[in-house]
């Protein structure tokens, strides 16, 4: 029985990581049907390289970092033993493939936020730095109890940290380090005029930008349920708060959006993002609420962000998964309480230093990353290459290659 019960958690797992890890896809073409037609190709390798590259150094490094588990042994081993525990079908390494898909995650947020005019090998080694060392680093002692940070939370805050599904630990880590590039990159060219004023750079494709909305809201139910990582954990309360979350997001961007496609598909993803932190503890109207202020949040911080702050975050990247995941790191202190229907278990101090704390840490750790290459190899790609589009100036072949032909 014991080992029929393991054979069923890896096949849960391995199901779960094959949900988030088709919601690389999703990140892909929401990438696609924002940017414009002559960068929609690097929009496409960019994802898929970078899971490549990311799969790599969590393989190698990042992986111990966080849990201080190392995969170089004898394939024997591996099959059997990891890190002492006996596993006959693997446990342990479809949940290396799980986590990997979360860490993977990271550089395809900051994919969004650069799009357009960032170099392809800068942004390959940055991937090296922040999945091999950056991420996992801080994922190791929210998620691994390095350090004994959980412990000093618990100690001096009453709880320890409570990040389920990655609000903080992905995607606020991701968002935040993606606001630190976009900064050192500056803005397009031809994105404000020489008064300051914005200048309106419509997506090329809202049907492709809807699809990719649709695969990450769609994968984000493994995302979040199969993060229990076994089939005794399981908890319907985490869908159904997914579900809550998602639909209140996107109905409150709907109104705030002005019935805005853009802000409507990304209202959903704003919810999801929000909701990972507490989506095993909180009640389903509090979901509900969450997500709907998550949407909010997005629409208006995603007009500052372009309006009156003048960053050129071309997928609100950061106003998405960085103030979202914030405010829903700091929200799972709020609507998890039993007072409000939760299951308790959390303190809002907690969740508000915990939350603060991975901000900070990803956008120092972005600056420095993106600070060092920019001054060792340079970010931008030139003028005239960002003019002709990533496409050819990089990958040589436009997404419609016919079309060239005949120009």
């Amino acid at each position: 029985m014991q080992g029929a019960q393991v054979g069923a958690d890896v096949f849960f797992v391995l199901l779960g990581a094959i949900l988030v890890f088709a919601m690389h896809s999703g990140f892909a073409f929401l990438e696609v049907g924002t940017v414009r037609h002559k960068n929609q190709v690097n929009a496409l390798v960019k994802i898929l390289v970078d899971f490549a590259i990311s799969t790599i150094v969590y393989f190698f490094f990042g992986y111990a970092i966080a849990y201080g588990t190392s995969f170089l042994v004898s394939a024997t081993e591996l099959s059997g033993s990891v890190g002492g525990v006996f596993e006959p079908q693997g446990l342990t390494l479809v949940k290396f493939f799980f986590l990997t898909t979360f860490a993977a995650a990271i550089p395809a947020i900051i994919s969004g936020g650069i799009a357009e005019r960032m170099k392809f090998a800068p942004q390959c080694f940055a991937t090296v730095a922040l999945v091999g060392f950056v991420y996992p680093l801080f994922e190791g002692i929210m998620w691994g109890g390095n350090f004994g940070i959980q412990g000093w939370f618990e100690a001096t805050l009453g709880a320890q940290f409570h990040d389920f599904a990655g609000s903080i630990v992905v995607h606020a880590v991701g968002g935040w380090i993606a606001l630190a590039a976009v900064m050192l990159l500056g803005a397009r060219i031809g994105r404000y005029g020489k008064d300051g004023r914005p200048l309106g750079i419509p997506p090329s494709s809202v049907p492709w930008l809807a699809l990719g909305s649709w695969l990450l809201c769609v994968g984000w139910f493994g995302f979040n349920v199969m993060t229990a990582q076994s089939l005794e954990s399981i908890s319907g309360l985490v869908a159904m708060n997914s579900l809550m979350a998602m639909v209140g997001g996107i109905l409150t961007a709907l109104v705030a959006g002005r019935n805005d496609p853009g802000f409507i598909h990304n209202g959903a993803l704003a919810g999801l993002v929000a909701v990972c932190a507490g989506s095993d503890i909180m009640h389903p109207l509090g979901s509900l609420i969450v997500g709907g202020v998550a949407g909010v949040v997005f629409v208006y911080a995603f007009n500052l962000c372009q309006n009156k702050f003048k960053v050129d975050d071309v997928l609100g990247v950061w106003p998405l998964h960085g103030l979202c995941g914030l405010w829903g790191g700091i929200a799972a202190g709020i609507f998890g309480s039993t007072a409000l229907g939760g299951m308790g278990g959390v303190t809002f101090a907690s969740q508000l230093v915990g939350s603060l704390l991975g901000a900070g840490y990803a956008f120092a750790s972005g600056f420095v990353v993106y600070g060092i290459l920019k001054q060792a190899i340079g970010l931008r790609l030139s003028a005239d290459d960002e003019r002709l589009g990533a496409d050819l100036a990089i990958h040589k072949i436009s997404a419609t290659p016919e079309s060239d032909i005949t120009r």
